[in-house]
């Protein structure tokens, strides 16, 4: 193999780990109120992906700051609001919801996301199901 390739080739696979596949991604958000007649399924953008992380297994012999544990997370985002069907008059029938307009690989700030990976899966309608048309 010439020296070209070789350097191509490590380059490559060199970038291709230190640029992440973080980057929005769609998703439907379903969201519900008890006073509400419908369940609103709002399609938005998420940050999704892999971060490289480094291994904890030797934390008690490394400094804290030499752990990192990344993850997909908003670089920047915008709000919408949606307005929920079938509400009654007394029932504020709006949802404010985070659209990703890029995403990085950082710290899980929990200021704005849910930190933690339920197995759980809790994003479904129990009402009849109307879609967001914004």
């Amino acid at each position: 193999m010439s020296p070209f390739f070789v350097m191509s080739l490590l380059f490559g696979l060199t970038f291709s780990q230190t640029a992440s596949l973080c980057a929005p991604s769609e998703y439907i958000i379903h969201v519900e109120k008890r006073e509400c007649a419908y369940c609103l399924a709002i399609n938005t953008t998420i940050c999704a992906g892999f971060c490289m992380t480094r291994d904890s297994n030797g934390k008690k012999l490394l400094l804290k700051s030499a752990l990192s544990q990344n993850v997909c997370t908003y670089k920047e985002m915008l709000y919408q609001t949606a307005l929920i069907p079938g509400c009654p008059h007394h029932t504020i029938p709006y949802y404010s919801y985070p659209v990703a307009v890029s995403c990085k690989c950082g710290k899980c700030n929990t200021d704005y996301s849910d930190c933690v990976h339920e197995k759980v899966r809790t994003n479904y309608c129990t009402k009849p199901q109307k879609l967001c048309t914004m």
